[in-house]
């Protein structure tokens, strides 16, 4: 990976951006793409837009988004212990036991999940799981409310405080993949884009909210009225132990990015992209998909009148994890093939159907 790039997605994945709460990452989203677009700014919720080749008359939507799943403080004993809510869809069993960053006005405060010792557990209740995320306790060694509340009040966020860790073969594990890594391709297809001969607008949108009902991606592309449409989220790899690619499909991290195919997409917009691909040498995967799913891609394909809409997805195991898993080389591939794709737009492509 180019190393300006890869030290761009480092430092966003290090920057917590949970949902709502997405301005730290934005921050570093927004900072590397004034590197490369002609104008960048930051709508009312959060996005954060930038735009090349503004005066084309056609305009094509890049969306990516920033938030991350997390934690929010929801009430706090007389014992000082926190209890949390979920930002987004948290898989409430994988907590127990977990450290996490609660992100403060005043700094980071760390807290652990507690957890009951095996020993004190009924044998037959060892094999169960916490699925009530209420039912758990934050511990920042507070001895009671007041002492607590000198640290975190009602309403502070938090993340699971996992950093990235480099795997073998060039996989990479980290919390946040989901999407962060779109946010990364798009900003990314700007810098590929730059000096380059364009025929379309490119709006490339680091989206907020995706998490808590694809709020950025809805109100982005209002605003935007794009022709074309592309989102970048994570897919699900079924290369490990439990995945059914009789209901998902076939992905596997390192064999490229996921193209899909289903009513949501474009079937003209999906036929460029795979052009694309084979022009380029890109290897890619198949996924199809029924009926619509919760990416961006469904809101911006909703907008306005409608728009053809597709969706590029990078292969990740084990998703809204804390080790959340990725190929570094298919987000690489991922970028390459949405610039080299919007490079080889001429303007008068028909997608009415």
């Amino acid at each position: 990976m180019n190393k300006t790039a890869l030290t761009f997605f480092q430092d966003l994945m290090a920057t917590p951006s949970p949902t709502g709460w997405e301005h730290r990452g934005q921050n570093i989203v927004a900072a590397y793409m004034k590197c490369y677009a002609d104008t960048v700014e930051t709508d009312v919720h959060g996005s954060v837009h930038g735009v090349m080749n503004p005066g084309a008359t056609v305009r094509v939507m890049l969306a990516g988004h920033c938030d991350e799943i997390g934690l929010m403080v929801q009430y706090i004993s007389d014992k000082g212990l926190l209890t949390m809510s979920a930002l987004g869809g948290v898989n409430v069993p994988l907590l127990q036991g977990e450290r996490i960053i609660i992100h403060t006005a005043k700094g980071p405060v760390p807290g652990v999940v507690g957890v009951m010792p095996i020993h004190m557990i009924e044998p037959k209740d060892r094999e169960k799981a916490a699925t009530k995320i209420h039912d758990l306790w934050v511990d920042i060694g507070a001895k009671s409310r007041k002492d607590a509340e000198k640290a975190v009040k009602l309403g502070d966020v938090a993340t699971i405080d996992a950093g990235w860790t480099d795997l073998k073969n060039g996989l990479v594990a980290c919390r946040g993949f989901d999407d962060r890594v779109g946010a990364f391709v798009v900003a990314d297809v700007l810098r590929q884009l730059k000096n380059k001969p364009l025929k379309v607008a490119v709006h490339a949108v680091s989206t907020v909210q995706e998490e808590v009902g694809l709020r950025g991606g809805r109100t982005a592309a209002f605003a935007i009225d794009p022709h074309i449409g592309i989102a970048v989220d994570v897919g699900f790899a079924t290369d490990y132990p439990g995945m059914n690619e009789k209901i998902v499909g076939t992905a596997n991290l390192g064999d490229g990015p996921i193209l899909h195919m289903g009513p949501t997409y474009s079937h003209r917009l999906l036929e460029i992209i795979r052009k694309t691909a084979t022009k380029a040498k890109i290897r890619t995967q198949i996924q199809p998909e029924g009926r619509g799913t919760g990416t961006d891609a469904y809101a911006i394909q909703m907008t306005r009148g409608g728009v053809a809409a597709g969706l590029v997805s990078v292969p990740s195991r084990y998703m809204h994890s804390p080790v959340e898993t990725i190929a570094l080389k298919d987000a690489e591939a991922t970028a390459k093939l949405i610039a080299e794709t919007i490079i080889g737009l001429s303007g008068r492509e028909k997608f009415t159907r």
